[in-house]
């Protein structure tokens, strides 16, 4: 494996690793209201703590973005540049390929949706139904199903990276000559 293979596969782990402890970080720190409040009309309303959760979300997103970016122009998104010779790294390659971007996608939808949603606050709620304010709060668990993806997202497309080097090293690879005469596939 060459000196860049290596600095590829580093940078993609810190940023997908700072990724995934981002969406940790946003479950663990996700909005609730603190308390409910009466403003000077007597009218109650909900006042929410910190906010942190939003910003790790939307980091969390631009890293693993930036992670899948930096893995899918070192391997020219897999349809792009040399042929790969046929086989299993050719294969493996390609299953890792596709499952980075299914999980990629359910990963970054989950942390734009937790951040989203993490952002919105119920001020006056009572203006349209009696009682106490309903104060809304992001669902338990929808930053960490990110940064389970995230984790996932991270493994498929270091696995994509690896084994397409080992298949472009493949098709590099001269054919046997067998009796002097250079075989080769047709």
């Amino acid at each position: 494996m060459s000196m860049a293979s290596i600095i590829i596969l580093a940078v993609v782990f810190v940023l997908d690793v700072l990724a995934f402890v981002l969406a940790i970080g946003a479950e663990k720190r996700r909005n609730t209201a603190a308390y409910v409040n009466v403003d000077q009309n007597a009218r109650p309303y909900c006042v929410y703590g910190s906010d942190a959760a939003t910003g790790y979300g939307i980091g969390a997103l631009v890293l693993l973005a930036a992670g899948q970016a930096v893995i899918m122009v070192a391997t020219r998104c897999f349809c792009c540049g040399r042929a790969l010779s046929p086989g299993r790294w050719r294969a493996f390659a390609g299953f890792c390929f596709i499952t980075c971007w299914f999980t990629f996608v359910i990963a970054e939808l989950c942390l734009l949706a937790g951040s989203v949603r993490n952002a919105y606050h119920t001020k006056y709620s009572t203006l349209v139904i009696r009682g106490p304010p309903h104060c809304a709060m992001l669902r338990k668990g929808v930053f960490a199903a990110g940064a389970a993806f995230t984790f996932l997202t991270a493994l498929f497309a270091e696995l994509h990276y690896l084994f397409f080097a080992k298949a472009r090293h493949a098709a590099a690879v001269p054919p046997p000559i067998v009796g002097g005469i250079g075989m080769t596939r047709m």
